[in-house]
């Protein structure tokens, strides 16, 4: 039976599972997949978009929203269906623009019950809240996906350079990174709880796409990552046209971490995003209330910055800069 009855292309259909077997060939369709219900037993959807092509070929999954604040990936999401031409598509293209839809509507990072719910993918399917949606979201959406682009951005207080996070020691999903175009890619094994993680783990190449900063919508960022994907579709030969080379040759990082500080105070951290620092320069100062000096903090080695904060006001345990730990050649 046809579960999507007579498709409209201005009215979302209401859906309990996704069947790409009886979705018609070259149309683009929306959906509300009816994940989970609320206190009050009324459904909670998730909107899904699908683009399905003339012919056969793989399915790539794009998600954004995983935390409420992080914005950017929506526009990129819609943009791209806007924009590709479903009559020329090989294959299908399957855009969740917000995975986390209670928190977005909350305008909060986290999940209604204060889990991040990108540190328990893949969830249990008799679990608490959190990990019952989790769990939901990899078997009824990610788990038609043959490859996923997971875009993310910086949390409240911090801004992101544009980079990727994956799994290096997969040639399939190295390749899939350095089409980004990305500034920086950090090297970052699954079975880490993230959505990445867990589908890498179901042997779907992923990666996470960091596209800048919290609660806005940034033009540059959202063409970039626009521009990645079209790059990884014309690799797959879903559609045809040029790769779009990089500016430049993106920095390759082993490892990341993030440095905090060991008590509060007014914060001002000097280097600017991606800009390299060298074992024991000068990174942050920390200042109390009446303006007097409290540390000086240094990087514990070289690297380059990925991430940084923002927000002057600082608690003890606070986020100073993401560095990264560069590969050796």
């Amino acid at each position: 039976m046809n579960i999507y009855g007579n498709l409209s292309e201005s009215d979302p259909q209401i859906i309990k599972k996704i069947d790409l077997e009886n979705l018609p060939h070259g149309t683009v369709t929306k959906h509300l997949l009816h994940l989970v219900t609320d206190g009050m037993g009324m459904p909670l959807y998730v909107p899904v978009l699908i683009a399905k092509g003339q012919s056969s070929g793989p399915v790539v999954g794009l998600t954004a929203a995983v935390h409420g604040n992080e914005l950017n990936g929506i526009p990129v999401i819609q943009r791209l269906f806007k924009e590709v031409d479903v009559a020329q598509l090989k294959g299908i293209l399957i855009g969740v623009p917000v995975v986390n839809v209670p928190s977005l509507l909350r305008k909060r990072r986290r999940f209604i019950d204060g889990a991040d719910l990108n540190h328990i993918f893949p969830g249990r399917p008799q679990g608490n809240v959190s990990e019952v949606y989790a769990n939901r979201i990899m078997e009824r959406i990610v788990s038609h996906f043959d490859y996923l682009i997971d875009l993310h951005t910086a949390s409240f207080g911090r801004i992101n350079s544009y980079y990727i996070r994956a799994d290096l020691d997969k040639p399939e999903v190295r390749q899939i990174a350095m089409l980004q175009n990305a500034s920086i890619i950090v090297h970052k094994p699954p079975s880490d709880g993230t959505l990445r993680g867990a589908a890498d783990e179901l042997n779907i190449p992923a990666v996470t796409l960091e596209v800048g900063d919290p609660n806005t919508f940034q033009r540059g960022m959202i063409r970039s990552g626009l521009t990645g994907i079209f790059n990884l579709l014309i690799h797959l030969k879903m559609i045809d046209g040029e790769l779009e080379p990089p500016e430049s040759s993106p920095v390759i990082c082993a490892s990341s971490f993030w440095m905090y500080t060991h008590t509060g105070g007014i914060l001002r951290v000097g280097p600017k995003l991606v800009e390299t620092v060298r074992e024991g320069e000068v990174i942050a100062r920390l200042f109390d209330i009446f303006g007097d000096q409290i540390h000086e903090y240094q990087a514990p080695r070289g690297g380059i910055v990925i991430g940084k904060s923002t927000s002057p006001i600082n608690q003890t345990g606070g986020r100073i800069l993401h560095l990264g730990v560069l590969a050796t050649p």
